[in-house]
């Protein structure tokens, strides 16, 4: 059973990425949104402090420590294989009236050409003409049809109501569409580097880092408190219901508060997916796959086979440009592995569906990992290849 929680932060919070700092003169750009090993982390940590287990022995230890229960322990495991616990769900989220909404990153395949943001349009997959020839794997190409140029819009998200819509291949409206500057700001902090063998100041080691701020509840912002809801697997009641968490960089604060699962997260037609045996698979949480932007149990041909013998052919995909995600490793002190993504809001079209539409609900719950065999565990764990299914747009 998935348990849901409200994070709210109480001070800005440096989401850093994994670009190179700490040279004079640095700027620390900030990582909106943070990838989900943040919240993972973060809850983590408080579970081992709620229970007395000293978070430095967990970190050394091999094996099972003594002083940890059989719950905690099926729960968290150790830092090499990390138990049951997975976080499956983690986005922006605002507490509007005592309800929590999840709010998410705009798909790749919605694009808003006008400021009004009344013309939300559908890529479309579309086989190009026989003259034409490229580079891209598949039969056919997400195009927009449009009649005149323009821009598209950015830093634009799906509120609830927009998720549901998307979600059955509804059109879009602006009600849907809030920015991601009704959501947060960027703050600029100046900080400078200190020498922690002397106890001063680093000579010349002034830098500037980039904050982010969560919007809170006044009168600009319509009563809102904007924060993150985080979803995990596994945790059998021990997930903590309130209290404070150490968040992001410098540890900074943050309210944690329980969420009902009623009415949280909408879901896609399933009978419609069935009708039309087709599909639309869309990344709600960056994808780790040892090939790249290709889908664990994708063939040569493009044939791709889920769970429960279902069968599919991905016709099209929208994927972002690729990212890299790092971090450090608390429990060995040193950087995590490098590895590329397929970014959040990547979209893969599917048609000639064979099989129920349960399978894949049930890979919408589980995620990738069921799919093939990860090298590192404790992506697992941190959140990575979770999704959404689509219908496909009329």
């Amino acid at each position: 059973m998935t348990e849901y929680r409200f994070i709210e932060p109480l001070d800005v919070l440096y989401l850093r990425g994994n670009k190179l700092f700490g040279d004079a003169g640095s700027y620390g750009e900030a990582l909106m949104p943070p990838w989900p090993s943040l919240a993972a982390g973060a809850l983590r940590s408080r579970m081992l402090a709620d229970h007395g287990i000293d978070l430095a022995a967990f970190a050394r230890a091999g094996d099972r420590l003594p002083e940890l229960s059989d719950a905690l322990h099926a729960c968290l495991g150790t830092p090499q294989k990390p138990g049951e616990f997975r976080v499956s769900l983690f986005t922006l989220a605002c507490r509007e009236q005592g309800r929590v909404q999840p709010y998410f990153p705009l798909p790749a395949d919605v694009v808003v050409t006008a400021k009004a943001l009344d013309n939300a349009t559908y890529l479309q997959p579309t086989a190009p003409h026989p003259a034409l020839s490229s580079s891209y794997a598949l039969s056919q190409a997400p195009l927009l049809r449009a009649a005149d140029p323009a821009k598209p819009q950015g830093n634009l998200w799906l509120n609830a109501a927009g998720l549901g819509a998307y979600l059955n291949g509804e059109q879009l409206g602006e009600e849907h569409l809030p920015r991601g500057g009704e959501l947060w700001q960027f703050d600029h902090r100046l900080g400078i580097a200190l020498n922690g063998a002397q106890r001063t100041v680093a000579k010349g080691m002034l830098y500037t880092a980039q904050t982010v701020a969560l919007n809170r509840r006044d009168g600009r912002h319509r009563g809102r408190d904007v924060g993150f809801l985080v979803g995990v697997d596994g945790a059998n009641g021990l997930l903590p219901e309130n209290g404070l968490l150490r968040f992001g960089g410098d540890g900074r604060g943050a309210a944690l508060q329980a969420v009902s699962p009623k009415n949280l997260l909408p879901a896609p037609d399933g009978r419609r997916v069935e009708q039309e045996r087709r599909f639309r698979l869309v990344l709600a949480t960056p994808g780790l796959f040892a090939d790249g932007w290709r889908l664990p149990g994708l063939d040569a041909d493009n044939r791709w086979r889920g769970p429960n013998g279902c069968t599919a052919r991905l016709v099209a995909a929208s994927v972002h440009r690729a990212d890299t995600v790092s971090g450090w490793d608390l429990a060995n002190w040193h950087p995590k592995p490098a590895q590329r993504i397929a970014p959040v809001g990547s979209v893969y079209w599917f048609d000639d569906f064979q099989g129920k539409a349960e399978a894949l609900g049930k890979l919408a719950a589980d995620g990738f990992w069921t799919m093939g065999d990860y090298p590192d565990p404790s992506r697992r764990a941190e959140g990575f290849n979770n999704l959404f299914i689509a219908a496909w747009p009329r």
